[in-house]
Protein backbone atom coordinates (compact mmCIF):
# COMPACT_ATOMS: atom_id res chain seq x y z
CA UNK A 1 0.00 0.00 0.00
CA UNK A 2 1.34 3.45 -0.93
CA UNK A 3 2.04 6.14 1.60
CA UNK A 4 -0.77 8.63 2.05
CA UNK A 5 0.21 12.09 0.78
CA UNK A 6 -0.49 15.10 3.00
CA UNK A 7 -4.17 16.00 2.53
CA UNK A 8 -5.65 19.30 3.63
CA UNK A 9 -9.40 19.84 3.83
CA UNK A 10 -10.22 23.30 2.52
CA UNK A 11 -13.42 24.49 4.24
CA UNK A 12 -15.19 26.32 1.44
CA UNK A 13 -18.04 26.74 3.91
CA UNK A 14 -17.77 26.11 7.67
CA UNK A 15 -18.65 22.90 9.52
CA UNK A 16 -17.93 20.68 6.54
CA UNK A 17 -20.85 22.03 4.54
CA UNK A 18 -18.66 22.31 1.42
CA UNK A 19 -15.19 20.77 1.23
CA UNK A 20 -12.37 21.02 -1.26
CA UNK A 21 -9.07 19.16 -0.83
CA UNK A 22 -5.40 19.85 -1.44
CA UNK A 23 -2.82 17.08 -1.79
CA UNK A 24 0.87 17.93 -1.69
CA UNK A 25 3.84 15.95 -2.96
CA UNK A 26 7.45 16.56 -3.79
CA UNK A 27 6.30 17.63 -7.25
CA UNK A 28 3.80 20.23 -6.08
CA UNK A 29 0.13 20.31 -5.18
CA UNK A 30 -3.10 18.92 -6.64
CA UNK A 31 -6.43 20.62 -5.90
CA UNK A 32 -9.62 18.59 -5.86
CA UNK A 33 -12.51 20.94 -6.52
CA UNK A 34 -12.36 24.72 -6.60
CA UNK A 35 -15.28 25.68 -4.39
CA UNK A 36 -17.67 28.57 -4.74
CA UNK A 37 -16.65 31.78 -6.51
CA UNK A 38 -14.20 33.57 -4.24
CA UNK A 39 -12.81 30.37 -2.73
CA UNK A 40 -9.40 31.06 -4.25
CA UNK A 41 -8.50 32.95 -1.08
CA UNK A 42 -8.98 29.81 1.02
CA UNK A 43 -6.94 27.76 -1.43
CA UNK A 44 -4.11 30.28 -1.28
CA UNK A 45 -4.08 30.21 2.53
CA UNK A 46 -3.83 26.41 2.45
CA UNK A 47 -0.98 26.52 -0.05
CA UNK A 48 0.90 28.99 2.14
CA UNK A 49 0.48 26.76 5.18
CA UNK A 50 2.28 24.08 3.19
CA UNK A 51 5.04 26.52 2.25
CA UNK A 52 3.76 26.74 -1.30
CA UNK A 53 2.56 29.40 -3.72
CA UNK A 54 0.21 29.44 -6.69
CA UNK A 55 3.09 28.41 -8.94
CA UNK A 56 3.31 25.10 -7.04
CA UNK A 57 -0.22 24.06 -8.02
CA UNK A 58 0.17 21.38 -10.69
CA UNK A 59 -3.41 20.32 -11.39
CA UNK A 60 -7.03 21.19 -10.61
CA UNK A 61 -9.51 18.31 -10.75
CA UNK A 62 -13.17 19.31 -10.89
CA UNK A 63 -15.31 16.42 -9.70
CA UNK A 64 -18.49 17.82 -11.25
CA UNK A 65 -19.90 21.03 -12.67
CA UNK A 66 -21.94 22.46 -9.80
CA UNK A 67 -21.16 25.97 -8.57
CA UNK A 68 -19.96 24.84 -5.12
CA UNK A 69 -17.29 22.64 -6.72
CA UNK A 70 -16.40 24.50 -9.92
CA UNK A 71 -17.24 28.13 -9.14
CA UNK A 72 -13.67 29.36 -8.55
CA UNK A 73 -11.94 27.15 -11.13
CA UNK A 74 -11.45 29.83 -13.77
CA UNK A 75 -9.93 32.26 -11.28
CA UNK A 76 -7.65 29.60 -9.76
CA UNK A 77 -6.30 28.71 -13.20
CA UNK A 78 -5.72 32.40 -13.89
CA UNK A 79 -3.73 32.74 -10.66
CA UNK A 80 -1.79 29.49 -10.89
CA UNK A 81 -1.60 28.45 -14.52
CA UNK A 82 -2.56 24.94 -13.39
CA UNK A 83 -4.54 22.91 -15.95
CA UNK A 84 -8.11 21.90 -15.19
CA UNK A 85 -9.36 18.32 -15.60
CA UNK A 86 -13.07 17.66 -16.04
CA UNK A 87 -15.26 14.95 -17.55
CA UNK A 88 -16.82 15.80 -20.87
CA UNK A 89 -20.35 15.03 -19.62
CA UNK A 90 -20.17 17.96 -17.20
CA UNK A 91 -18.37 20.35 -19.56
CA UNK A 92 -21.56 22.20 -20.53
CA UNK A 93 -22.30 22.99 -16.88
CA UNK A 94 -18.91 24.69 -16.67
CA UNK A 95 -19.68 26.63 -19.84
CA UNK A 96 -22.81 28.10 -18.27
CA UNK A 97 -25.58 25.59 -18.91
CA UNK A 98 -27.88 25.21 -15.86
CA UNK A 99 -27.43 21.81 -14.19
CA UNK A 100 -30.00 19.04 -14.03
CA UNK A 101 -31.42 19.17 -10.51
CA UNK A 102 -33.36 16.18 -9.22
CA UNK A 103 -34.02 16.69 -5.50
CA UNK A 104 -33.53 13.74 -3.19
CA UNK A 105 -35.84 15.08 -0.47
CA UNK A 106 -37.42 18.10 1.18
CA UNK A 107 -34.14 19.95 1.67
CA UNK A 108 -33.27 19.54 -2.00
CA UNK A 109 -36.67 20.81 -3.10
CA UNK A 110 -36.37 23.87 -0.87
CA UNK A 111 -32.75 24.42 -1.90
CA UNK A 112 -33.68 24.31 -5.58
CA UNK A 113 -36.25 27.05 -5.03
CA UNK A 114 -33.51 29.41 -3.82
CA UNK A 115 -31.82 29.23 -7.21
CA UNK A 116 -28.40 29.15 -5.54
CA UNK A 117 -27.17 25.99 -7.23
CA UNK A 118 -28.12 27.44 -10.62
CA UNK A 119 -26.38 30.78 -10.07
CA UNK A 120 -23.91 31.58 -12.86
CA UNK A 121 -20.19 31.37 -12.18
CA UNK A 122 -17.19 32.30 -14.35
CA UNK A 123 -17.30 29.80 -17.22
CA UNK A 124 -14.26 27.89 -18.39
CA UNK A 125 -13.05 25.25 -20.80
CA UNK A 126 -11.16 22.35 -19.29
CA UNK A 127 -7.57 21.81 -20.37
CA UNK A 128 -8.23 18.09 -20.40
CA UNK A 129 -11.60 16.46 -20.86
CA UNK A 130 -12.01 12.86 -19.80
CA UNK A 131 -14.12 10.91 -22.27
CA UNK A 132 -16.40 8.01 -21.40
CA UNK A 133 -14.79 5.66 -18.90
CA UNK A 134 -11.30 7.03 -19.52
CA UNK A 135 -9.05 7.17 -16.46
CA UNK A 136 -6.19 9.54 -15.73
CA UNK A 137 -2.99 8.47 -13.99
CA UNK A 138 -1.70 11.01 -11.46
CA UNK A 139 1.90 9.77 -11.42
CA UNK A 140 3.15 12.90 -13.19
CA UNK A 141 1.94 14.90 -10.18
CA UNK A 142 3.75 12.65 -7.74
CA UNK A 143 0.63 10.73 -6.70
CA UNK A 144 -0.10 7.01 -6.83
CA UNK A 145 -3.70 7.02 -8.00
CA UNK A 146 -6.16 7.74 -10.77
CA UNK A 147 -9.10 9.93 -11.72
CA UNK A 148 -12.12 7.74 -12.51
CA UNK A 149 -15.48 8.40 -14.13
CA UNK A 150 -18.10 7.77 -11.42
CA UNK A 151 -21.46 9.00 -12.74
CA UNK A 152 -24.66 9.29 -10.78
CA UNK A 153 -24.64 12.57 -8.91
CA UNK A 154 -24.12 14.11 -12.34
CA UNK A 155 -23.46 12.28 -15.59
CA UNK A 156 -19.88 13.51 -15.60
CA UNK A 157 -18.95 13.09 -11.95
CA UNK A 158 -15.43 11.83 -11.31
CA UNK A 159 -13.68 10.49 -8.23
CA UNK A 160 -10.02 10.25 -7.33
CA UNK A 161 -8.81 6.92 -5.94
CA UNK A 162 -5.33 6.70 -4.44
CA UNK A 163 -3.45 3.43 -4.20
CA UNK A 164 -3.57 3.68 -0.40
CA UNK A 165 -7.38 3.32 -0.47
CA UNK A 166 -8.29 6.99 -0.08
CA UNK A 167 -11.22 7.91 -2.32
CA UNK A 168 -12.27 11.48 -3.00
CA UNK A 169 -15.88 10.70 -3.85
CA UNK A 170 -17.25 14.26 -3.91
CA UNK A 171 -21.08 14.21 -3.95
CA UNK A 172 -21.68 10.53 -4.58
CA UNK A 173 -22.60 10.47 -0.90
CA UNK A 174 -23.00 13.12 1.81
CA UNK A 175 -23.40 13.17 5.58
CA UNK A 176 -24.43 15.44 8.42
CA UNK A 177 -27.48 17.58 9.06
CA UNK A 178 -28.77 19.45 6.00
CA UNK A 179 -25.47 20.05 4.17
CA UNK A 180 -22.44 18.78 6.06
CA UNK A 181 -23.19 20.14 9.49
CA UNK A 182 -21.98 19.84 13.05
CA UNK A 183 -23.50 16.47 13.91
CA UNK A 184 -24.08 13.07 12.31
CA UNK A 185 -21.17 13.64 9.94
CA UNK A 186 -20.39 9.93 10.05
CA UNK A 187 -23.90 8.94 8.92
CA UNK A 188 -24.18 8.64 5.13
CA UNK A 189 -27.06 10.15 3.23
CA UNK A 190 -27.95 11.33 -0.25
CA UNK A 191 -26.88 14.85 -1.27
CA UNK A 192 -29.61 17.40 -2.03
CA UNK A 193 -29.56 16.47 -5.75
CA UNK A 194 -28.81 13.26 -7.58
CA UNK A 195 -29.28 12.54 -11.26
CA UNK A 196 -29.56 8.76 -10.88
CA UNK A 197 -29.32 6.80 -7.59
CA UNK A 198 -28.62 3.49 -9.30
CA UNK A 199 -25.65 5.00 -11.08
CA UNK A 200 -24.44 6.37 -7.77
CA UNK A 201 -24.70 2.92 -6.20
CA UNK A 202 -22.74 1.40 -9.08
CA UNK A 203 -20.06 4.08 -8.84
CA UNK A 204 -19.64 3.66 -5.09
CA UNK A 205 -19.48 -0.11 -5.49
CA UNK A 206 -16.83 0.29 -8.16
CA UNK A 207 -14.70 2.34 -5.77
CA UNK A 208 -15.07 -0.35 -3.11
CA UNK A 209 -14.19 -3.08 -5.60
CA UNK A 210 -11.06 -1.14 -6.56
CA UNK A 211 -9.93 -0.99 -2.95
CA UNK A 212 -11.35 2.21 -1.49
CA UNK A 213 -11.26 2.16 2.32
CA UNK A 214 -11.72 5.84 3.25
CA UNK A 215 -14.15 8.21 1.56
CA UNK A 216 -13.50 11.96 1.63
CA UNK A 217 -16.59 13.79 0.43
CA UNK A 218 -17.76 17.23 -0.56
CA UNK A 219 -20.35 17.64 2.20
CA UNK A 220 -19.54 16.18 5.62
CA UNK A 221 -17.56 13.00 6.11
CA UNK A 222 -15.21 11.24 6.09
CA UNK A 223 -16.90 7.87 5.74
CA UNK A 224 -15.69 4.28 5.97
CA UNK A 225 -16.35 1.09 4.06
CA UNK A 226 -19.24 -0.18 6.21
CA UNK A 227 -21.04 3.16 6.01
CA UNK A 228 -20.71 3.29 2.25
CA UNK A 229 -21.89 -0.30 1.85
CA UNK A 230 -24.97 0.51 3.94
CA UNK A 231 -25.67 3.54 1.76
CA UNK A 232 -25.31 1.48 -1.42
CA UNK A 233 -27.95 -0.91 -0.09
CA UNK A 234 -30.36 1.97 0.46
CA UNK A 235 -29.74 3.30 -3.04
CA UNK A 236 -30.31 -0.11 -4.63
CA UNK A 237 -33.89 -0.03 -3.32
CA UNK A 238 -34.65 3.25 -5.08
CA UNK A 239 -35.95 3.45 -8.65
CA UNK A 240 -33.77 4.83 -11.40
CA UNK A 241 -34.92 8.15 -12.84
CA UNK A 242 -35.19 6.33 -16.14
CA UNK A 243 -37.98 4.26 -14.60
CA UNK A 244 -40.20 7.18 -13.66
CA UNK A 245 -41.39 10.47 -15.02
CA UNK A 246 -39.14 13.48 -14.31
Amino acid sequence: MSDTPPIDVIPVMPFGMVNAFLMTTGKGAVLIDAGLPGSERRVEVTLRRRGMAWSDLRLVIITHGHIDHAGAAARIRELSGAPIVLHQDDADYCRGKPPVLRPTGTFGRLFRKTGAIESPFPPFEADRLLIGDETMDLASCGLSGHVLHTPGHTLGSVSILLDDGTAFASDLVASGILLGGLVLRNRPKRPPFEEDPRQVANSLQRLLDLGATRFLIGHGGPLGVDQVRWHIGRLRRLPSWADRST
